[in-house]
């Protein structure tokens, strides 16, 4: 429901939008062609204008010399010439070639002394006249038509355009010519205009509005992929991706939300393995437990012997699982991300303190513990979590040696990088086991064959350490000849 009303929305901005961006554009190219016309018909009147001045000129004086050249003086004189001239004008005019307007002639009283036809006595123009008359100067007036505007929606009347000339009447008096120009063909080329730009604008403002929705739809389609993707983790599944296409913000946005639905998926399977991993490790150590509480219920409690190895076995099996807890948590921690600190210390000293409790730990083997000399290696990073890195290791190996073998660890530093090597004097890995043997809860058939205690989850944790810290870890093995794990640490800052 609300998609629908979003898309309503922008299809409504859209139309408003491209309305107002065409129509505007529309309004202002015909008021620029209005007007145009508009100038080219007063530039048409004030032609006729001066044509018509120059033919009534003419025409004044050649009729006055007729009428002396008949014999006639004064106002007998005046009269004939008057009435040569009303006679000869249209004519001369026609002659001239200035057939697009109409004429009217007046006297000093502004009598009507010629016309051309009705469309030249605009009555309303009568104060034009006398201003003319009075300032011996042209004039120009407007009769009344449409608005300017007018010719959208109706035919375009620009009015008529009216040229005010003072002119020399036989006689030696003033007189009025009137020039009014009606311009049909300006208003024409209006009309002419008016459905091609209408139509013109309508196909822009549909283009336009297709393009904006077309824009917009695009953008909805990856809110609808968003969407989708939102409700895949609700419902937790996380395979779903949001399709990347191009290179700009939206494929960058897209990516964005691939990598955390990528990261979301990373901790819900490291979640699920966890949970998976510890149920099935966890359940050997209590199924011993019930096993030996069932016989110290059944029978055991009144044998001693049969107590002691019961209570025995349970006690066993119990520090087993407080093991493999610990080593659980450790795991999640890498799972889930380590909060690593950042502090300055001797990588050095600290080896030598844990080959010291591991010696101790496996004195009855009578194992050879080998250790970096007395000088100083300084390292800026975790030392919990190397400590850590480094007792796996050395239980790891001091493990898998023989007795009266030697377990040696060797730090150097190369470049910006820490390196530790613990190697051992053991049986090795097998070649089928190498590519496994950093998987959690994984251990080899030898190992169990031996009955080697642990869960499988040493090597696992160390990696997932040191691969926090920025580093790597490797292993170089010969079967019966011994194992080497190297790691390799950022050094850090001093």
């Amino acid at each position: 429901m609300r998609r629908s009303s979003l898309r309503t929305t922008l299809l409504f901005v859209s139309v408003l939008f491209a309305v107002m961006v065409v129509g505007g554009i529309a309004l202002t190219s015909y008021v620029i062609v209005s007007d145009g016309m508009q100038v080219v018909a007063y530039d048409t009147t004030q032609r006729l204008a001066t044509s018509a001045e120059a033919v009534l000129r003419e025409a004044v004086s050649e009729v006055q010399l007729s009428a002396g050249a008949q014999g006639y003086v004064g106002e007998k004189r005046t009269a004939v010439a008057r009435a040569a001239l009303k006679g000869r004008l249209q004519e001369l005019f026609n002659r001239a070639g200035i057939k697009e307007a109409d004429y009217a002639l007046y006297d000093q009283s502004l009598a009507l002394v010629w016309s051309s036809g009705p469309a030249a006595l605009p009555a309303a123009q009568q104060a034009a006249r006398q201003r003319t008359l009075a300032s011996a100067r042209s004039s120009r007036s407007v009769t009344q038509g449409g608005s300017l505007l007018s010719g959208l929606v109706r035919e375009a009347r620009l009015g008529m355009s009216v040229m005010h000339v003072p002119v020399e009447l036989p006689g030696g008096v003033q007189g009025v010519l009137d020039v009014t120009y009606s311009p049909t063909n300006e208003e024409r080329v209006i009309n002419a205009i008016r459905r091609p730009m209408t139509i013109l604008a309508l196909a822009a403002v549909f283009i336009m509005v297709v393009l904006m929705q077309t824009s917009m739809a695009w953008v909805l389609g990856l809110v609808d992929n968003l969407r989708h993707a939102a409700d895949s983790i609700d419902a937790g599944r996380l395979d779903d991706r949001l399709p990347i296409t191009g290179n700009n913000e939206i494929a960058e946005l897209a990516g964005s939300v691939n990598r955390l639905i990528g990261r979301l998926q990373r901790r819900a399977d490291a979640q699920s393995r966890f949970v998976a991993d510890a149920s099935h490790e966890l359940a050997t150590p209590v199924a011993g437990i019930r096993g030996y509480i069932g016989i110290l219920r059944g029978w055991g409690a009144e044998d001693p012997k049969v107590r002691d190895e019961a209570i025995d076995a349970i006690d066993r099996e119990s520090r087993r699982m407080a093991r493999l807890s610990a080593d659980l948590l450790n795991l999640l921690h890498a799972d889930q991300g380590l909060v690593l600190k950042s502090e300055q210390f001797d990588i050095n000293a600290m080896v030598r303190d844990r080959l010291a409790a591991t010696a101790s730990r496996w004195i009855d083997k009578e194992i050879e513990f080998v250790g970096p000399t007395e000088s100083s290696l300084v390292l800026v990073g975790d030392p919990d979590r190397v400590e850590d890195v480094v007792s796996i290791l050395l239980d790891n190996a001091s493990k898998y040696t023989p007795a009266g073998g030697r377990v040696s660890v060797n730090t150097r530093r190369r470049r910006e990088m820490v390196t530790i090597q613990v190697a051992d004097t053991g049986q090795g890995i097998p070649p089928q086991d190498l590519a496994r043997i950093f998987d959690r809860f994984y251990r080899s058939e030898a190992s169990r064959a031996a009955g080697e205690a642990g869960f499988g989850l040493g090597l696992a944790i160390a990696k997932s350490i040191v691969e926090s810290m920025g580093g790597t870890i490797e292993v170089d093995t010969e079967v019966g000849a011994g194992t080497t794990f190297t790691v390799q640490l950022p050094r850090g800052r001093v």
